[in-house]
């Protein structure tokens, strides 16, 4: 029998091994996701101001470099999640993250009303701001990916102008780059969320506090 709305686990499992205290939030397989995929998208952005702006372009030269640099990070973009998929670990967040639970809506309410107290939002392993943005981010690099490849093949769908490509692919740039600023300001304000990135473990008094439908003090994993 399955547990609550959101699970990904059986009734009754525990998921999340502790060590000297703290608790497994992350493998190795989602951490290498995680960092592979920024540094492509940093790779992105970095050398699309590089090709936008003008004074940097003129300052960082070798234009077709750069354009190269840009065109296959992009195409790499999807590779990191394409092999976590090998990962049951990786497939299981994966579920996590595309499940909407009551308590979810809760901690949409709560963030709404700029509620700020852990116990007015509510969240299993991952809150509903960080599915919101992890299903957005995977729409939006599809999006950048499809209209690249139109400015890159120009043919490849003659009925679309390249005009059109282009500024969707420039205004979804700076949406990108604003929201990964939101995220990367997010992370800094949580150190022990980095560190469980950074090491896959964290605390169980974090846990609890910021993940209470996760690793309820039953022992049981919620979802």
């Amino acid at each position: 029998m399955r547990s609550t709305a959101g699970s990904t686990a059986r009734t009754g499992t525990m998921t999340a091994p502790e060590r000297d205290g703290r608790i497994r939030r992350f493998g190795r397989s989602q951490r290498l996701v995680h960092r592979s995929t920024g540094w492509l998208m940093l790779l992105c952005l970095v050398t699309a101001t590089c090709l936008y702006l003008g004074p940097v372009a003129q300052l960082v030269g070798r234009r077709h470099l750069v354009v190269t640099v840009h065109e296959w990070s992009g195409i790499l973009l999807p590779a990191p999640f394409l092999l976590g998929l090998l990962s049951a670990e990786f497939r299981a967040d994966l579920r996590r993250l595309n499940r909407f639970a009551e308590y979810d809506r809760q901690w949409l309410r709560a963030a709404r009303r700029r509620l700020p107290s852990p116990q007015d939002r509510p969240a299993g392993k991952f809150n509903a701001g960080q599915k919101l943005y992890a299903g957005w981010i995977a729409g939006a690099v599809l999006v950048m990916m499809s209209t690249g490849l139109l400015m890159w093949f120009v043919g490849l769908l003659p009925f679309i102008s390249r005009t059109s490509a282009i500024f969707v692919h420039d205004v979804l740039a700076w949406v990108i780059t604003v929201v990964l600023i939101g995220h990367m300001r997010k992370a800094y304000a949580d150190p022990e969320a980095r560190l469980g990135m950074r090491t896959g473990y964290v605390s169980r008094s974090w846990a609890d506090r910021n993940h209470s439908r996760w690793l309820p003090k039953s022992g049981r994993h919620v979802g």
